[in-house]
């Protein structure tokens, strides 16, 4: 017996080689963290990054098939590393961040760039362009017992690459993340945190095939409906 008038699933990632899955909690984003991205899109490369968040339900486990959104006219791919944390707490510091990683995966941020942009223009929050159905494809996670090695990173679309580079450019490191998302919110077990995209991200149609993959970790790929 229960007292909630309904059931909400839960959202979760598969863990690589077990049959067991890791439970979302909050998914969060970091904005502008490789310097030639910051630029490629217009923006001051020395500006600490920032954070925005999606819905965990707005994940797609595993890939696969994924529906162009409507409202834009502009859809682009951003792959990233993720680390998914076991615990958490507020104001951690950076050596205590690294204790906090259960694992990794491979994501793709996806972004109705138009619509970001129209609400960069205004002065206004651009949520509309990042947070919506199944706009944060991942990749399973793969078990790990600290930060992830400085790995490449890379993206095809149709067999042409055209994400390329090393998770060492990034500007702020995954330890360092974790520590300073955690003085803006209280972090816990179940959280996942994309940790932001190199240069080269484009737009993609439907029916293109997208596959992204980073150096030691299971790889993820994506065909837009």
């Amino acid at each position: 017996m229960t007292d909630f008038i309904f059931h909400l699933a839960q959202p979760f990632i598969a863990i690589h080689g077990s049959g067991q899955r890791f439970p979302v909690r909050r998914v969060w984003c970091v904005g502008r963290n490789y310097a030639a991205h910051a630029r490629e899109l217009g923006n001051d490369e020395r500006d600490p990054p920032f954070f925005f968040s999606k819905q965990p339900d707005m994940l797609v486990p595993g890939g696969g098939t994924v529906r162009y959104p409507s409202l834009t006219a502009n859809y682009h791919f951003e792959v990233e590393l993720v680390v998914a944390l076991k615990a958490g707490g507020e104001n951690i510091s950076v050596t205590d961040a690294a204790g906090l990683v259960f694992g990794h995966a491979v994501g793709l941020d996806m972004t109705r760039r138009d619509l970001q942009k129209q609400m960069q223009e205004k002065g206004r929050p651009w949520e509309i362009g990042k947070s919506f159905e199944q706009s944060a494809p991942i990749g399973p996670l793969t078990p790990a017992s600290g930060p992830l090695p400085p790995a490449r990173i890379r993206l095809s679309v149709n067999g042409e690459v055209k994400q390329d580079s090393d998770t060492g450019q990034m500007t702020w490191n995954e330890a360092e993340i974790i520590a300073r998302l955690s003085r803006q919110v209280t972090l816990a077990a179940g959280d996942v945190i994309f940790t932001g995209t190199p240069e080269g991200v484009g737009p993609v149609q439907r029916g293109d095939r997208l596959d992204a993959e980073i150096a030691g970790l299971e790889p993820l790929s994506v065909t837009i409906a």
